[in-house]
């Protein structure tokens, strides 16, 4: 049995997941509850390994090392795996830098076992996602929608000439600020 990839983002209506400027998520303090909270708390459980773009990985890293609380012990203590061409090492702890291809490495990681529910989870990392997506190896979308429109901003949805089909799985209100909506790839 293969691991699942399950990519997670919070985005706006209008589909991005940062404004104009890289790592403006300031949209998202409307989104962060109590509801929220637990969701990202029990939803840690189910993380074998997370996997990070460059750019994702050095904002998290930044943020999540000076952050306290369970939260950011998950982040700090998951083992975690940064793609890119341009890092020379990866400093936040537990993670590895891969420098080859992302979607060969991330088929390996998918064939190995994982621990406990073994799931490999992508956080934000749009390039990243797309890759892995227009591959064919995502199993599940996760995306937390916030009832704002910025109007322009970073699409969590790169622009492909590979039409994605998705299956709606679920929908739940994480408190008034966030929509979680759950959908896995149509295949075939």
């Amino acid at each position: 049995m293969s691991r699942r990839l399950v990519l997670w983002d919070i985005v706006t209506l209008d589909g991005y997941f940062e404004g104009a400027e890289t790592w403006d998520v300031t949209f998202m303090e409307k989104a962060w509850g109590p509801e929220l909270e637990a969701f990202s708390i029990a939803q840690s459980r189910e993380v074998d390994t997370l996997l990070f773009g460059r750019v994702t990985y050095q904002g998290m890293r930044d943020y999540w090392t000076e952050a306290e609380g369970e939260i950011a012990d998950f982040m700090n203590g998951v083992p975690k795996v940064v793609f890119s061409r341009t890092l020379t090492e990866a400093d936040w702890a537990n993670t590895r830098l891969v420098r080859t291809e992302a979607v060969d490495e991330v088929r390996r990681l998918k064939a190995e076992p994982g621990v406990g529910d073994g799931e490999l989870f992508v956080f934000g990392s749009a390039d990243l996602s797309a890759s892995l997506l227009d591959a064919g190896l995502v199993d599940e979308l996760r995306l937390g929608i916030v009832p704002i429109v910025l109007g322009n901003g970073t699409p969590f949805f790169k622009l492909s000439d590979t039409s994605l089909d998705f299956e709606h799985i679920d929908t739940r209100q994480l408190g008034p600020g966030c929509t979680l909506l759950r959908y896995r790839p149509v295949v075939g």
